[in-house]
């Protein structure tokens, strides 16, 4: 690598990730859409919205290894209605746009699919109604365009966005599509933390390229069955990843986009992590850990201090290895021992193995007074005593039976729901989440992975969290305090989960987020009745 190389990369981090947002004008034009033959209602002229948006996936070509370019799809957007830095579209990378939203603003997003497949976007993290989630139900086809409407309802923290049509998930993440969603609240103002260009997202990913640096995704039917893992990791959509940063204090926005992979994160010299946030926001106050366990799609925000840091000093923020991603059975000893050194002909490192993901270098000198609040939000969480299950908890069970990923034995179906399914409007209910307990087919009962469990529509508050396997080498990692979308599951682990249905009724999914899985249908509804 040489100068200039690490020059360009710093310049990306820089500009892309924290740069100015592109300002884009337009006038609003409504555009009709059906949905797999459905008439898509139009703008709603009783919504009036504080900012509209333009969302468009499409088709593209980018630079992210030295060479040919990369077929990708991506997002772009531009600001319809309201000011022009609501949207930051991230130049040279497939990574992005970045929203920026208030508590409390009206939002219409219309989205224009423009790829050569069936789509529709869900705003992973927030509260909003069944047609604006982006159920599956709602994909729609090359050339229509589905408008969301909805109130940012959310307290201030990371969301981020994605394809969301059943069966296609995996492959349209993987080609680039996902974006961040960041909202901010008069809570978090108050707190005068790091903003601007020292509020860094760090999307961590990884994929796998041909020789003719175009992505490839799912070599065989075991890793479709087990989950995607990469060859190299990308930040922000680039290899290698590179910051220059300041002697003073950072906000790095931390969000596991990757299909399947989980991620400890840690300093290379052994600094504890700071955390001041995760999936549902600001925690009440930093938690210290030496190291973080991030499934896939879960958000940890970081206060990063390099104040005390020399110029030219280095740090390197990595994963660190850690056991227990692939156990049971003979699949433990034989075909998922193949967990750690997967694909070695492709020099494929496992789940669990020891990783680079970012390096960080102090290259000038900054004056600082901000100190890191000991208070930084106050989080009214649910009562347990009014659970209406309490000492019987919903279970579902997460398990292969025979080669496909199930919930409580079952496989999604796009609009039906079980009657242990259905819940109630304004209440509050324990859920217990199982990893592992398959039938006796031939493979039911002995593959055990992990499963980060997604549920949509809501925040939700950890109460319990068993032991698993390799539990020596992550139990620390874990941050269980605080708002939550989504709880990882590691082999033979149970979570117990505390939701409260309200605001909206319909119909809302709940899934495994290992995308492989949700495409082999370890997904299922949920609904929400009166």
């Amino acid at each position: 690598m040489n100068k200039s190389d690490n020059i360009n990369r710093r310049r990306f981090l820089q500009s892309s990730l924290i740069g100015s947002a592109a300002l884009l004008g337009g006038s609003s034009l409504f555009l009709s859409a059906r949905c797999d033959g459905r008439e898509q209602k139009p703008a709603s002229s009783d919504f009036a919205a504080d900012i509209e948006i333009e969302l468009t996936a499409a088709s593209d070509e980018i630079s992210i290894l030295p060479g040919q370019k990369t077929q990708v799809w991506r997002y772009r957007a531009r600001v319809l209605k309201g000011s022009g830095d609501v949207v930051q579209n991230l130049e040279d990378t497939f990574t992005g746009p970045v929203f920026r939203l208030q508590r409390g603003q009206k939002v219409r997003v219309y989205f224009k699919n423009e790829i050569p497949d069936k789509s529709i976007v869900h705003w992973h993290g927030l509260h909003v109604p069944e047609e604006a989630d982006g159920h599956p139900r709602f994909v729609i086809k090359k050339g229509r365009t589905y408008i969301y409407e909805f109130e940012v309802k959310n307290r201030a923290a990371t969301y981020w966005f994605h394809p969301h049509p059943h069966g296609r998930t995996g492959p349209q993440v993987y080609n680039g599509l996902a974006g961040l969603f960041l909202v901010t609240d008069e809570e978090e103002r108050a707190l005068d933390l790091p903003s601007g260009d020292y509020d860094v997202p760090i999307v961590i990913q990884d994929r796998t390229f041909d020789r003719d640096n175009q992505l490839v995704y799912l070599n065989n039917r075991m890793q479709r069955m087990t989950g995607f893992l990469g060859e190299q990791i990308l930040v922000n959509g680039k290899p290698d990843a590179e910051l220059s940063v300041a002697t003073r204090a950072y906000r790095f926005r931390v969000l596991n986009g990757s299909n399947s992979r989980i991620y400890k994160l840690a300093w290379s010299d052994g600094t504890p992590l700071v955390a001041i946030g995760t999936d549902g926001g600001l925690l009440q106050a930093p938690v210290q850990k030496d190291y973080i366990i991030l499934g896939p799609a879960e958000r940890v925000d970081l206060w990063v201090d390099f104040s005390s840091r020399p110029l030219g000093s280095e740090l390197t923020l990595k994963s660190l290895p850690f056991s227990g991603a692939n156990t049971g059975g003979m699949m433990g000893g034989g075909m998922m021992g193949m967990g750690r050194n997967r694909g070695r002909d492709r020099n494929i490192p496992g789940n669990g193995d020891e990783l680079t993901l970012l390096r960080v270098r102090v290259d000038r000198r900054e004056q600082e007074t901000r100190q890191l609040p000991q208070q930084l939000s106050q989080i009214d969480g649910f009562d347990l005593s009014d659970a209406v299950n309490r000492d019987n908890p919903r279970t579902f069970r997460f398990a292969m039976q025979g080669m496909k990923p199930t919930i409580n034995g079952r496989t999604f179906q796009m609009t039906k729901v079980a009657e242990d399914e259905i819940v109630k409007l304004n209440t509050t209910e324990v859920w217990q989440l199982v990893n592992g307990g398959g039938g006796m087919g031939m493979m039911g009962g002995m593959m055990q992975m992990p499963h980060p469990v997604h549920v949509h529509g809501l925040q939700f508050q950890i109460i319990e969290r068993t032991p698993s396997a390799g539990w020596d080498s992550i139990k620390d990692g874990f941050i269980d305090s605080g708002w939550k979308d989504t709880v990882l599951l590691m082999p033979n682990m149970r979570a117990k989960i505390l939701l409260r249905f309200e605001d909206y009724t319909g119909l809302f999914l709940y899934h495994c987020h290992n995308l492989e899985h949700e495409d082999l249908g370890m997904m299922r509804n949920y609904s929400v009745k009166a």
